[in-house]
């Protein structure tokens, strides 16, 4: 059985021993590790380091041995703008995203998003989203943390800067996925970067489709199905990969 991992917040180092965030004791404790078993700690910058645990009355702590520079990021960096969907399924795209090797997921406010955020309820979302991104990293294996931005329009996130190709997810697109991807000029772009767009349950506005088409973002179908917003990123996200060969 692998050895259990956790992401620890603070930078880590070879050969150092460190006394648990509380957080981390805290599932060290509900997984019943005993002192002297072995886990993985991780802080997100790359690599994971091996480490043996100890206790000493309620504080727990950990020696760690050399970094193992393991990684299991995809070959390309891969974006993804998810139109806020309602309820918590973005949780479970979030998480879900972080299993398929995002790079960065930006949340976008769409004109037709039910879910709007702000103030404490924004803050409360983003650190309860953060808390998916590490939990999932644990369990999948990643030792980079995907990164999530803060939520913002359409228009916001295509004037940031530009991640390889930009694909717009579209129902009515006359290309389609493959087709688009295997293109010799969409390849030129696609060898390092690709974005993904994907509207919230009600679709893109006509004003921002028209500031997808001002920046160049490409429109593109998948499939003969229309698929919910929850489930349309992922699954773009896993056959472009593939196909990609990433």
């Amino acid at each position: 059985m692998a050895d259990p991992r956790f992401y620890c917040p603070e930078p880590l180092s070879a050969r150092q021993t460190l006394t648990l965030p509380a957080s981390v004791a805290h599932h060290v404790r509900v997984r019943r590790l005993e002192a002297g078993s072995t886990l993985i700690m991780f802080d997100g910058r790359g690599g994971e380091f091996p480490g043996t645990l100890d206790f000493q009355g309620k504080i727990a702590s950990v020696t760690l041995g050399d970094l193992d520079p393991k990684e299991n990021e995809l070959a390309g960096e891969l974006c993804l703008f998810q139109g806020l969907p309602s309820g918590d399924k973005m949780d479970w795209v979030i998480e879900k995203a972080v299993e398929l090797g995002v790079s960065r997921i930006v949340p976008i406010s769409a004109h037709r998003s039910i879910l709007k955020l702000s103030g404490p309820r924004l803050e409360k979302r983003l650190a309860h989203w953060a808390g998916i991104i590490e939990s999932a990293s644990e369990q999948c294996g990643r030792n980079r943390l995907m990164q999530i931005s803060p939520p913002q329009t359409l228009e916001e996130a295509l004037g940031a800067r530009a991640i390889g190709e930009r694909l717009l997810c579209d129902p009515n697109a006359s290309e389609d996925l493959e087709t688009r991807l295997l293109n010799p000029a969409c390849q030129a772009k696609t060898e390092r970067a690709l974005t993904i767009l994907v509207g919230p349950e009600g679709g893109w506005s006509p004003e921002e489709v028209q500031s997808c088409e001002r920046s160049q973002t490409q429109h593109i179908r998948f499939g003969t199905r229309v698929l919910r917003t929850e489930t349309a990123g992922l699954a773009l996200v896993a056959a472009a990969t593939a196909l990609l060969r990433w």
